[in-house]
């Protein structure tokens, strides 16, 4: 089974999803996993009810949206993969720290703890300013892997990074092989 998570950069969730879709038409098993903030906020994107109903409807399964329920996913439930898609400049700064105050980064915790892969998709307005120290140290942590990523808008967001959705599939194939697809930044 491969858990999917989801954050909250609600303006690429529906890349996202869609790529959640396609997996779970490949037939792969998916638990999906979002943060507090998707479970809760509704935005001019679409609700949180929405949203997660529709995670449900594709998966077969509630999302997990606790620290509690997310505690289990590496002791108890033992994940193939764990993907973050979209991982926030937030989220990303609190597993580079070891921070797991949500159930996105517990579930990271417990997942890396048992030693599985976990691939990460960003979607962060600071990567290449305040976050580009937490890439670099996930760059150089066991079995994790990021999606090769792009600047969205070079002039008028000249800091932000996000990941080419279309390549998650190809990342993972790479991942289950231990390797970072190359190249990371495109």
């Amino acid at each position: 089974m491969i858990g999917y998570a989801f954050c909250g950069s609600f303006c690429t969730l529906k890349k996202s999803f869609a790529v959640f879709r396609e997996m779970a038409e490949c037939g792969e098993e998916l638990l999906p996993i979002v943060s507090e903030n998707v479970w809760s906020t509704d935005t001019r994107f679409q609700t949180a009810k929405d949203f997660c109903e529709s995670l449900t409807a594709v998966s077969g399964r509630e999302a997990v949206h606790t620290i509690v329920d997310a505690e289990p996913l590496g002791p108890r439930v033992c994940l193939d993969m764990l993907i973050i898609s979209p991982c926030t400049g937030n989220t990303l700064a609190k597993i580079a720290s070891g921070i797991t105050d949500t159930a996105v980064t517990m579930a990271a915790k417990a997942h890396l703890r048992a030693d599985r892969t976990l691939v990460i998709a960003l979607a962060s307005n600071d990567a290449l300013s305040a976050n580009l120290k937490n890439i670099a140290t996930l760059l150089e942590r066991k079995n994790v892997f990021f999606v090769p990523m792009f600047q969205d808008d070079p002039v008028g967001k000249p800091h932000s990074l996000v990941a080419d959705f279309s390549r998650l599939i190809d990342t993972c194939a790479f991942a289950k092989n231990k390797k970072q697809i190359q190249k990371i930044f495109i």
